[in-house]
């Protein structure tokens, strides 16, 4: 059975209060769980423990927290005046997300009756800043929420930093299974795969591309020609390739494909792969359909050998709420004009069929690239929404995520004669501007688009990570955006993160 992933909540306070105040604390401290756990969308829970007092419990807390696999992490509050050279030891063994909430069981002061007993038991306002001096001593990378737990900004600014509690874990437990080696000569798809295990978890596997072969030969033809049943019920097949179709076979080809990915990545637990057109061994096609089923199911995918896209893609899948869309995405051409220039990303085949709302189509054609048998595909294009494209880089010392809010659209005019899975969007605040500022910061043409995930998850992620995120949004301007850059190496060579 798998558990729900759980966040605890640590509030804080000390004996000096007394046995009856601190009950109060305890039961006005579960009340501000219910509170934010009512607006709670990221599949989590929210665990009340029982109020630190001392130094001793706040140690084995914290060592709790760090080690129990089913605690992604950690809420403080500090409901009283808890002193906080009591949380040091405790902070500095922390290896969990820290979100420290800033709020006040009585949210609105009774003016006419205050006295020292609700002064005594609302102490917040003083008892968290105490706290937050120890946790920027400790220098632990963490997020601040202030406000009344019930309301739609305290809660929302929650959920955003548990859907990134859910995608650091995920990368903390990810492996990845790469089939084939990085394409030849091409440098951003490549990297430091100890780095990025030690920066993100991130386990990165080489598999020879002759044991898919091999795999997809031990799927039988009735494994896969019931797959093909389930294709033609969730997509719009195209006829040559049903059942009696000229072309069937390649369908049927594709499903043992698909059949054999699955199998070799459900025994290894690999939760995201790659490919490489260049080093296909003894398949009969580039892998196009197995590929956009897989990351529909939720696995991270990149094209030539591109590990860190699939790794990312697997963690933003991870953070994406039910029916939204992230995908594996591409850079593929402009235009420029007449009218708002536009974006037009696409793959060779594997986009993901999640960004779009309408039913895709399953059709087979050349590709003049790799050398093989004509490919299966998926085909549909992206539905208009507000997104964003996210790429991670190695810049050598250091890793840098790099984001671009922007806005699929519906394409200028119908694309009859484009054979593969697309998306159209609007780059902020323009096409010019933002593929400026991407070009200086370093950006890969492979990305991951997503219309679910939010820019906030995204920075909340980075923060755990302890990486630099650079931001490309409406509001970037080049001049400013260079210095950001410039004071961004400084700070990630010299400084502690925060």
């Amino acid at each position: 059975m798998i558990m729900t992933k759980q966040i605890w909540f640590l509030t804080g306070s000390q004996d000096l209060y007394g046995q009856q105040t601190l009950a109060q604390v305890a039961l006005q401290s579960q009340g501000v769980v219910a509170k934010i756990s009512a607006d709670l969308q990221a599949p989590a829970e929210i665990i009340w423990k029982p109020v630190l007092k001392n130094t001793t419990d706040i140690k084995h807390m914290m060592l709790d927290a760090s080690s129990d696999s089913n605690c992604i992490g950690v809420i403080t509050w500090m409901h009283t005046f808890s002193p906080a050279k009591m949380w040091i030891q405790g902070l500095d063994l922390l290896r969990k997300p820290l979100l420290h909430l800033h709020t006040q069981a009585n949210q609105s002061l009774p003016w006419a009756t205050i006295d020292m007993d609700f002064m005594n038991l609302n102490q917040a306002a003083h008892g968290d800043r105490e706290f937050a001096h120890a946790v920027a001593r400790v220098a632990i990378p963490h997020k601040v929420v202030v406000g009344d737990p019930g309301s739609k900004d305290v809660s929302g600014r929650i959920d955003a930093w548990a859907w990134a509690t859910i995608g650091w874990n995920k990368s903390q437990n990810l492996k990845l299974a790469r089939f084939g080696d990085n394409m030849r000569f091409v440098s951003v798809t490549d990297g430091d795969k100890v780095s990025a295990q030690l920066q993100f978890g991130i386990s990165v596997e080489n598999y020879g591309v002759n044991s898919l072969v091999e795999e997809v030969a031990t799927i039988s033809d009735s494994d896969a020609q019931e797959l093909c049943v389930e294709y033609e019920r969730l997509y719009d097949v195209s006829p040559e390739l049903k059942q009696g179709g000229a072309r069937h076979e390649s369908l049927v080809y594709a499903a043992k494909q698909e059949l054999a990915f699955l199998k070799i990545l459900n025994t290894g637990d690999f939760d995201a792969f790659t490919s490489n057109f260049e080093d296909l061994g003894a398949l009969k096609q580039l892998p196009g359909l197995a590929v956009q089923r897989l990351m529909q199911m939720g696995y991270g995918f990149g094209g030539e050998g591109d590990w860190k896209t699939s790794a990312l893609g697997a963690v933003l899948k991870s953070m994406t709420p039910v029916g939204g869309g992230t995908s594996f995405m591409e850079d593929y051409t402009y235009h420029f004009g007449p009218g708002t220039p536009k974006i037009l990303g696409a793959h060779m085949l594997e986009v993901c069929p999640t960004i779009t709302k309408d039913r895709p189509k399953i059709e087979i054609h050349p590709l003049g690239i790799g050398g093989r048998e004509d490919p299966v595909r998926i085909i549909f294009t992206a539905s208009p929404a507000q997104a964003r494209v996210v790429c991670l880089v190695d810049m050598g010392e250091r890793f840098r995520v790099i984001s671009n809010e922007i806005t699929v659209v519906a394409p200028t005019e119908l694309l009859p004669k484009l054979p593969v899975a697309h998306a159209v969007w609007e780059p902020k605040p323009s096409l010019a501007i933002s593929a400026e500022a991407w070009m200086l910061a370093g950006g890969s043409h492979h990305t991951v688009l997503t219309n679910a995930v939010s820019l906030e998850t995204i920075e909340d992620f980075s923060r755990m990570a302890k990486v630099e995120h650079v931001i490309i949004d409406e509001q970037t301007n080049i001049r400013e955006f260079r210095r950001v850059l410039q004071w961004n190496a400084a700070y990630h060579r010299f400084a502690e993160r925060i």
